[in-house]
């Protein structure tokens, strides 16, 4: 098992380990990767690499976890303070591609994740979409959103999310043009808001409007 560090000093190399992991990983892939190539981007030794994990594997999983942390605190920093549910998803979007823009691998790493370790591919996603669901839910209690399963509404906001990042910033290396931003937020916008007061579901958009 990772052991959690007990120092600042050993929570800095631990992080150093991961980074480079995270390159390594990145360019290689998992089966190419080993750690002697990661610990001599860390600049360590390799009998520092085992304080802190016992195996390839190991180190690997540990980098899906760290990038799901630090993916979902990059989001949480970028939403605080904001209270519209509509404007949390649009600065939600916009952060997770400049995210993606900082680690330009993780697409590569989590794809890969699931031939490595598939309960850490699957527990990628299941972390992403239960702080989702929450803040859905808490929008729909607020009368801001339509009632709906937050769970299922989660996954089909991630799921544009993340085929946006793959689109523009994966194969194009930018964030996607503000229009692109403003057609998804159309459709969130028209998906997800209640319906101005008066009007029932006869008047909702038609496909094609």
């Amino acid at each position: 098992m990772a052991r959690a560090p007990v120092t600042v000093r050993g929570e800095q190399t631990r992080r150093r380990l991961l980074e480079a992991a995270e390159e390594v990983f990145g360019e290689l892939g998992f089966r190419r990767a080993s750690i002697a190539e990661i610990v001599r981007r860390a600049g360590v030794a390799q009998g520092t690499f085992y304080l802190y994990f016992d195996s390839k594997e190991e180190i690997f999983r540990a980098l899906v976890r760290h990038m799901s942390h630090e993916l979902r605190k990059f989001i949480a920093m970028a939403v605080a303070g904001l209270q519209d549910r509509l404007e949390i998803e649009r600065e939600g979007y916009r952060a997770f591609f400049r995210f993606v823009l900082q680690h330009r691998f993780l697409y590569r790493i989590v794809l890969e994740s699931q031939f490595v370790d598939e309960e850490v591919y699957r527990e990628y996603y299941r972390r992403l979409a239960e702080g989702y669901a929450r803040g859905l839910a808490r929008a729909m209690e607020a009368g801001q959103i339509r009632r709906m399963d937050p769970e299922t509404l989660a996954y089909c906001l991630m799921g544009i999310a993340h085929l946006l990042g793959m689109r523009w910033v994966l194969w194009e290396n930018r964030e996607p043009p503000e229009e692109v931003l403003e057609t998804a937020m159309a459709f969130i916008r028209h998906g997800m808001a209640l319906p101005p007061e008066g009007e029932g579901a006869a008047d909702a958009p038609r496909a094609g409007e």
